[in-house]
């Protein structure tokens, strides 16, 4: 993956919207696969082919990354085990951690608005 120039509109647009303390925080999270990533370490340590297992569909080059832009951004911690062959773990960092009540939220959230919108297709 190649990396943005910095003077892009793109990057000049990053760092102005990140700004937003609530932004700063989705953009740590958001995206397709991060918060999955994240609800599945809730339970405890688990290792990359645990993770891949649990997560269908995505690739492990897609894993992979999003792993470690979750370790970059402090969410996640991984440990490498000095064994033949190597073992790593991914867990959960302290500050993310601390999310689990508000992914919980925001799950019921997502669940009461699905509902709301399947009915008003039925009702359609």
């Amino acid at each position: 993956m190649s990396k943005r120039k910095e003077n892009s509109s793109n990057s000049i647009n990053r760092d102005y919207i990140i700004e937003c303390d609530l932004t700063y925080a989705i953009c740590l999270v958001g995206g397709r696969w991060k918060l999955l990533i994240l609800c599945r370490l809730e339970e405890g340590a688990m290792r990359f082919s645990e993770l891949r297992r649990s997560i269908p569909n995505i690739t492990e080059r897609m894993l992979t990354l999003q792993l470690k832009e979750l370790e970059r951004d402090g969410l996640v911690r991984r440990t490498v085990y000095a064994e033949v062959p190597p073992r790593v773990e991914y867990e959960l960092a302290h500050v993310a951690k601390e999310l689990i009540p508000v992914w919980k939220q925001l799950s019921d959230w997502g669940q009461r608005h699905r509902n709301c919108r399947m009915q008003a297709v039925k009702a359609s």
